[in-house]
């Protein structure tokens, strides 16, 4: 019976395999012209000398030196760098109190996390806007008064930090949860506890390297955020990259595309380069 019914699975597993061996290629080739069209007609927008023809740098030669572009660069990479230490902060613990601790409440973290997502961001804002005009108004001179008016400080407002932190927090979270689940987080804890480890040592030497992959997307996902970000920015009145651009675009549009073009090239590269080490990481670990 089995030598009768060996050759059918064989001959009916053949087809689906060339299928797939058909179908990726188109996949890809689509998923290609969708992301490369759109950059490739940027990029030449911006290098399209409309006065004598040909081509022109100059608009990215003149993105340093554009009015408000360096203070606006430095913001938003603080933000952004504060923001993913905080979101880190946040979830890391809780995430791996939830999955050593106390794993009855892992329905009840993972059901708050999705709230940013359903609740709309023009809401989350305003509410932050009412929030924020209590300090000068109703509780002037009290510490929460002054906690919210120096909050919202041009050069660098912690109140974005506190929001971006909230509204990164789904995506952070399913980024954790699934580099947790890959691993036998409590087999690793048990095993290093046994040897005498602190819990600062179990968390920063056994857990964490095993957690590295899934702390580079938290962290990247949140830093990609932070640097697109606009609705929030432009409505309370801060100076960000996004908002920058967007005030510059009615006067020079090619510059405003010039600076997205090479800001989207380099998050590509920076994670290009930090994926490759990873890889390089884990490959050299496991050797």
């Amino acid at each position: 019976m089995t030598a009768v019914l060996e050759p059918t699975v064989v001959r009916a597993a053949a087809p689906k395999r060339r299928r797939r061996s058909v179908d990726r290629p188109i996949i890809l080739a689509i998923a290609a012209v969708y992301f490369l069209v759109p950059l490739a007609a940027a990029i030449w927008f911006t290098i399209e000398d409309k006065r004598n023809g040909g081509v022109t740098g100059e608009y990215y030669a003149a993105i340093p030196a554009a009015d408000g572009f360096a203070a606006a660069l430095r913001r938003s990479l603080s933000l952004a760098v504060l923001t993913v230490l905080g979101v880190l902060l946040v979830t890391v613990p809780a995430m791996l109190a939830v999955t050593l601790r106390l794993p009855r409440l892992r329905p009840v973290v993972e059901g708050l996390s999705l709230l940013p997502l359903v609740i709309p961001p023009i809401a989350l804002v305003a509410g932050v806007r009412d929030m924020l005009a209590l300090g000068p108004n109703e509780l002037a001179g009290t510490p929460l008064g002054d906690f919210l008016v120096s909050s919202q400080d041009p050069e660098l407002p912690y109140i974005l930090i506190i929001v971006y932190i909230v509204l990164a927090t789904p995506f952070a979270y399913r980024s954790l949860d699934a580099g947790i689940r890959s691993i036998d987080a409590k087999t690793l804890v048990d095993a290093a506890r046994g040897l005498g480890a602190s819990w600062p040592t179990v968390v920063w030497r056994v857990l964490l390297p095993n957690l590295r992959s899934a702390v580079l997307g938290a962290a990247f996902l949140t830093l990609g955020l932070v640097l697109g970000e606009y609705t929030i920015a432009s409505i309370l009145l801060f100076e960000t990259l996004p908002t920058w651009l967007v005030k510059i675009s009615g006067s020079s549009g090619q510059l405003s595309v010039a600076v997205s073009t090479a800001s989207l090239l380099f998050t590509w590269i920076l994670l290009l380069v930090v994926s490759l080490a990873d890889r390089r990481k884990s490959s050299g670990g496991t050797a």
